[in-house]
């Protein structure tokens, strides 16, 4: 087949482009380079069946002949990390929506089938514990910047299950725990890269807040095969799925996972949020669970890679980079 990857040089479009190309695929990875990078294809690099298209997907005239050559399309592309919300809250809720709104008329127009990355955002501070698709969502005022990226997404799931319900456009919609691996980058905030960098270089690891708050870590290498299940799977289309991990662990009790797998003599550092993210509007999810009951159900995926495995393989990595 031939596939679109909108946003397919970032942290998990360039581990999903390398899943597919190895199995056979032709795919066209459009993105700005906003936040990905070209390196993130490096594996795919010389392969013919490998087209790079440098643009944005709110260029309808350069994202029109994509959608219409390509047999499906994976939409990635979007806002990276709580950071970045914060510190430009207009462009990422221009991005989100307007992005997928350009993505869904073309998919619409060309009858493609579309998976569209959602967010375990969205549930927001809801306590009904583990996340179910079909639970109730609580989120936060709009006062708080935060919950804007919750909200883009929020809505980007509605419409993309209004065209489903209006014209039985092929859609699977998945909200993404958090998810790490080799060549995630910390510019964003992202935790594990941050905290192992930090302990590898002898360094404070910043913990936000008390550290209670808890998360549960996904390899992407798990991620993107759970993509391509749910992309293949008929029983998935129309439906929303939840994909990650569902082992919690605290955020200072990652730090100090992190200081011990990797023989470090760095110490936790606990930061109030108000430092963290000066100018207010911030406030944090307490847990973030996932239900992996449906995803199970439907496709019968369930993640592989621990905790321990996800440490070891980043630190490995990071070892390298900086010639340790």
């Amino acid at each position: 087949m031939h596939f679109l990857v909108t946003g397919g040089s970032g942290f998990i479009g360039g581990h999903l482009t390398a899943l597919l190309l190895s199995q056979g695929h032709r795919v066209t990875v459009i993105d700005d380079l906003s936040t990905g990078l070209i390196t993130n294809l490096a594996d795919s690099d010389g392969n013919p069946n490998l087209r790079i298209i440098i643009g944005s997907v709110l260029d309808k005239d350069v994202l029109e002949p994509l959608v219409r050559e390509a047999d499906a399309v994976y939409h990635l592309a979007s806002a990276v990390g709580v950071r970045l919300i914060m510190e430009q809250p207009v462009s990422t809720i221009e991005t989100i929506f307007q992005g997928t709104d350009s993505v869904l008329r073309l998919a619409a127009r060309y009858r493609r089938k579309l998976l569209i990355t959602s967010t375990s955002e969205v549930y927001g501070k809801s306590e009904d514990l583990p996340f179910r698709e079909d639970g109730d969502r609580l989120e936060g005022p709009t006062t708080m910047h935060r919950w804007a990226y919750a909200c883009a997404k929020a809505l980007d799931e509605f419409l993309v299950l209004a065209h489903h319900k209006m014209s039985r456009l092929p859609v699977v919609v998945v909200r993404l725990f958090n998810t790490v691996g080799p060549r995630q980058s910390a510019q964003y905030g992202m935790v594990i890269p941050r905290f192992v960098e930090a302990a590898l270089l002898g360094q404070p690891l910043t913990v936000y807040g008390d550290g209670t708050q808890t998360r549960c870590f996904c390899h992407v290498r798990d991620v993107v095969r759970a993509l391509d299940r749910l992309m293949t799977t008929p029983a998935a289309v129309g439906e929303v799925f939840n994909v990650g991990s569902d082992q919690e662990v605290s955020i200072r009790d990652l730090a100090v996972r992190v200081i011990e797998l990797t023989g470090s003599r760095s110490e936790v550092q606990l930061l109030p949020y108000s430092r963290a993210f000066p100018g207010g509007g911030f406030e944090d999810m307490t847990r973030r669970v996932p239900s992996l009951e449906k995803i199970h159900r439907v496709v019968g995926w369930r993640p592989e890679a621990s905790l321990d495995d996800i440490l070891n393989e980043v630190a490995a990595e990071k070892r390298k980079i900086l010639d340790l």
